[in-house]
C-alpha cells in the first residue's frame, strides 16, 4: 500500500511532536507500505519568518519571500527524518525541488504544474520513508517557490495523485469534519464519509478543515482523502467520490463564514455591459465576488448587491472609486455572515428551502441575501445572529442525532 501523510504545523509544533509524529509513522506504518510524508513548518514559524522579511521592507520582493518561507518546511522536513532514523527506520527528507515538484512562476501564490515522481519511487523502492517539505516548488528558471495558504495540503493532495497513493491522509489538531463548528453548537458530530462535492461547497463556504484547492484536486486526481487528528487514534472523515458513499445524508453540514462584506450599488444605469464593467474591474484587482443579486430595472436604473472577503474591502472601495458619477450611491457593510446548509440529499428532497426560512423567521433573523446551487443554501445575516443561527439550522435538521 503506497500512502501519503501529510502533518500540519500543530502536529509538528515542537522537538517532542516532531518525535511523536516518528513514532506514529512507524507504529501505524505495515512493513509491506511504502510511505511518503508531507510536513508543514513548525507552528508559528511562517509567520516569524514572513515577520523578518517584512522587518525591511512593507511589501518584499515575493522570490526572495518565497526563499524565506519554503525554509520552515525544510527544516521540519528534516527534524523528522533524523527522529525516524534514530528510531532505526531509513528516511530522508526532500524539498519541493528535490522532490520534482514544478510550478508556475507567480512567486507566493504558485500552481502546481508536473511532478516528477522518479526520485521518490526509487527512494520508496529502496525501503526509504521519503519526508517531502511541503507548501513549494521550483519553477521552470529554477527559483524555489511557495503554493500560498494551505499550501502543504495542496503538496500532499498532488503527491498522492502523482503517485497514484492508495490513500491521502491529512494530520490535524481536529478529529475529521464535522457537521457544523463544534465550538458554536456542542451537539455536533463527526461525519464519516463526505463527498468531494460538499467537502467543496463546505470549504469554500467557511469551513475551515481543508481548503478548498485541496479538495477540488483531490476531486481532480481520484485521490481518497482522510482528514484526522494527530492527537487521537480515532478514525477521521474520508472525502470521496458520491457513488462510494452508500447512505446520503439530506444535509452534511453547515458552515460559516464571517469574513463576508456586503457591497450596496445603487441605482446603477441598466444597460447591457454594466455588469461587466463592475465586476470586470473587480477581477482586474483580484477581488473575489461571491453573492450576487440584481434587482429588477426601473427608470433605467437597478440596484446590484454582491459580497465579497472583508478582507478585500479597502482595496474594493479604492477600486470602486472609478466609477464615481455612474452610481447614486455606494454603501458598505462587514457587520455580517454567511451561512451554508450542504448536503447531496437535496438533489432528491423537496422542503428543504422552505425549513431554512421557516427556522430563520421563527429566530427573527432577517435574510438579506441568499445565494443556492444543487447541493446548497447560502444566506446573508447580521453578524450579531450568527452563532444562532448555526445552532438553531443544525437542530433543524436533525444532525445531532
Amino acid at each position: 500500500m503506497l500512502l501519503v501523510q501529510k502533518y500540519g504545523g500543530t502536529s509538528v509544533g515542537d522537538l517532542e511532536r516532531i518525535n511523536n509524529v516518528a513514532k506514529r509513522v512507524l507504529e501505524t506504518k505495515k512493513p509491506q507500505d511504502r510511505v511518503v510524508i508531507v510536513v508543514s513548518a513548525m507552528s508559528g514559524e511562517t509567520d516569524k519568518l514572513l515577520g523578518y522579511a517584512l522587518h525591511f521592507d512593507p511589501l518584499p520582493d515575493p522570490r526572495e519571500v518565497d526563499m524565506i518561507l519554503s525554509s520552515g518546511e525544510r527544516v521540519t522536513s528534516a527534524l523528522l527524518a533524523i527522529a525516524l532514523q534514530t528510531l532505526g527506520h531509513k528516511a530522508i527528507s526532500l524539498s519541493g525541488r528535490n522532490a520534482g515538484i514544478f510550478t508556475d512562476s507567480y512567486h507566493t501564490k504558485a500552481h502546481i504544474e508536473h511532478i516528477d515522481t522518479q526520485r521518490i519511487l526509487q527512494l520508496l523502492d529502496e525501503g526509504q520513508i521519503v519526508i517531502v517539505a511541503g507548501f513549494q516548488g521550483v519553477n521552470e528558471k529554477g527559483d524555489v517557490t511557495t503554493l500560498g495558504r494551505g499550501g502543504s495540503d495542496l503538496s500532499a493532495v498532488a503527491l498522492a495523485g502523482a503517485l497514484k497513493a492508495d490513500l491521502c491522509e491529512i494530520y490535524t489538531d481536529v478529529e475529521g469534519v464535522f457537521t457544523t463548528d463544534p465550538r458554536i453548537e456542542p451537539n455536533a458530530k463527526k461525519i464519516d464519509k463526505i463527498s468531494y462535492d460538499e467537502m467543496l461547497e463546505l470549504a469554500s463556504m467557511g469551513a475551515k478543515v481543508l481548503l478548498n484547492r485541496s479538495v477540488e484536486l483531490a476531486k481532480k486526481l481520484d485521490v481518497k482523502l482522510v482528514t484526522r487528528s494527530t492527537f487521537s487514534d480515532n478514525p477521521g472523515t474520508l472525502i470521496t467520490k458520491e457513488e462510494d458513499i452508500m447512505e446520503q445524508p439530506i444535509i452534511s453540514g453547515i458552515a460559516l463564514d464571517k469574513n463576508q462584506a456586503r457591497v450596496s450599488i445603487a441605482e446603477v444605469e441598466d444597460r447591457p455591459g454594466i455588469a461587466a464593467e463592475i465586476f470586470g474591474t473587480l477581477a482586474e484587482a483580484n477581488i473575489n465576488v461571491d453573492m450576487i443579486v440584481q434587482t429588477i430595472g426601473y427608470d433605467g436604473k437597478t440596484d446590484l448587491d454582491f459580497t465579497i472577503p472583508k478582507t478585500e474591502l479597502e482595496l474594493a472601495k479604492s477600486v470602486l472609486k472609478s466609477f464615481k458619477g455612474s452610481f447614486a450611491q455606494i454603501e458598505y457593510d462587514d457587520n455580517i455572515a454567511k451561512v451554508s446548509i450542504v448536503g447531496v440529499g437535496m438533489k432528491s428532497h423537496t422542503g428543504i428551502a422552505s425549513k431554512v426560512f421557516t427556522t430563520f423567521a421563527n429566530e427573527q433573523i432577517n435574510i438579506m441575501m441568499i445565494s443556492t446551487s444543487e447541493i446548497k443554501i447560502s444566506v446573508l445575516i447580521d453578524l450579531q445572529y450568527a452563532e444562532l443561527a448555526i445552532r438553531s439550522m443544525h437542530s433543524a435538521f436533525e444532525l445531532d442525532k
